[in-house]
């Protein structure tokens, strides 16, 4: 099935307020694009859906103060289970 520009617009705005809608909470913060990555991919395996919020202009790497920070969110739902997840891997980091 192909789509009009115009079914593909509705379409896409049907799952933007999807996700407006719903009640994201910052679980976590980092300077570090690749630990906030290793963190989605972590919580994603899990079923939990997470969105990196971030001030970075790509062409330009800056890292200083709020224009660095990388932060890290999930719904409200999944706020307990998500931060449970970070921290058996944070305690299993520090055995190894």
């Amino acid at each position: 099935m192909v789509l009009t520009a115009r079914q593909f617009d509705m379409a896409s705005f049907q799952r933007y307020s999807e996700f407006v809608t719903e009640d994201w909470v910052e679980i976590l913060m980092t300077y570090d694009p690749l630990e906030a990555e290793m963190i989605k991919d972590l919580l994603e395996s899990g079923g939990i859906p997470v969105v990196l919020r971030s001030s970075k202009v790509s062409p330009y790497p800056v890292n200083i103060g709020r224009m660095g920070e990388i932060k890290i969110l999930v719904r409200k739902e999944d706020e307990e289970t998500a931060e449970n997840v970070i921290k058996e891997g944070n305690e299993r980091e520090q055995i190894d």
